[in-house]
């Protein structure tokens, strides 16, 4: 809005005098006058001091209104190269810091595979650990149970002896016991008691 003004201004400042210039019955007299006041082809003094007037008051508005303005400019450039030397330096600190990564990246992978073998090796220990002992503990339970098997069927077998040698024995006695022998042998057993 102020450079609108101060535009409006200086035209209106400078207008009479190229008006006037351009006028064809002024030109006539212009001449005329110009020869009377300041000689031949000569400006005349208040065509001076019009232009004089013209260049103080444009002078004293640039002054009022330009030179703040580049001033403040100036400080918002300066601010703005402040700021950018701010951001290339913490881009640079950036740029450093993921170079020493990327330097250190193969020492770190190889790290981390060594760390991956011996953690593999190690679980493997433990793996092969817990299957020998859990083998080691159904052996046991098979031991246990193969000595219980055993005496089961040593009992058993003792048992299905104990029972044969029975029906052996029967079937023998039943064979030799004829009726005649048990006769004397109830006589026998009789007598016996008797006494």
């Amino acid at each position: 809005m102020k450079r609108l003004a101060i535009l409006l201004l200086a035209v209106q400042l400078a207008a009479p005098c190229t008006w006037a210039q351009h006028e064809p019955g002024a030109a006539t007299e212009n001449k005329a006058e110009s020869k009377h006041e300041g000689g031949e082809g000569g400006v005349s003094p208040w065509a001076w001091a019009n232009f004089a007037v013209l260049m103080a008051g444009l002078v004293y508005l640039f002054r009022k209104n330009a030179t703040p303005y580049f001033l403040l400019r100036a400080r918002s450039i300066h601010r703005g190269m402040i700021e950018a030397e701010d951001v290339r330096a913490k881009a640079e600190r950036r740029l450093a810091a993921v170079e020493a990564l990327l330097a250190n990246l193969q020492t770190d992978i190889q790290a981390l595979r060594d760390e991956a073998v011996a953690e593999q090796r190690e679980q493997g220990k433990r793996i092969r650990g817990e299957t020998a002992a859990a083998l080691a503990k159904i052996r046991a339970r098979a031991e246990v149970e193969i000595v219980s098997a055993a005496k089961a069927a040593r009992l058993e077998l003792k048992r299905y002896t104990g029972q044969l040698a029975v029906a052996l024995a029967e079937q023998k006695i039943r064979a030799r016991l004829t009726p005649d022998r048990q006769d004397a042998l109830v006589r026998g057993f009789v007598h016996h008691l008797q006494r």
